[in-house]
């Protein structure tokens, strides 16, 4: 394992602790909000990013790319946090915006 993947993978492991520990303890009217879970179809997102459900995987890559995935995102999405997966290539804030 790369020190890239380490990294990556540390990141998400820290993303999805935090975000599990501020479900448990969010107050009663916030329980309908998802934190980290797109409600349609229930997949963990990863909170980095915004705009599209960018899930949480051992790599993302952009749909219209040439990446080998496992896991892909169609469309562009609004980097928040760390671009843990190098989908904003040209550090604008702005990933797979070629899709």
């Amino acid at each position: 394992m790369g020190r890239n993947s380490f990294i990556a993978l540390i990141t998400i492991a820290a993303t999805l602790i935090i975000a599990v520990s501020a479900r448990a303890h969010e107050p009663d009217f916030l329980e309908n909000r998802s934190v980290v879970s797109a409600a349609q179809n229930d997949r963990v997102c990863d909170p980095n990013y915004a705009s599209a459900c960018v899930p949480v995987a051992s790599d993302v890559d952009c749909s219209a790319g040439s990446g080998n995935g496992p896991a892909y995102v169609a469309g562009s999405v609004r980097v928040v946090g760390l671009d843990v997966y190098g989908l904003d290539r040209d550090n604008d804030g702005i990933g797979c915006e070629r899709d």
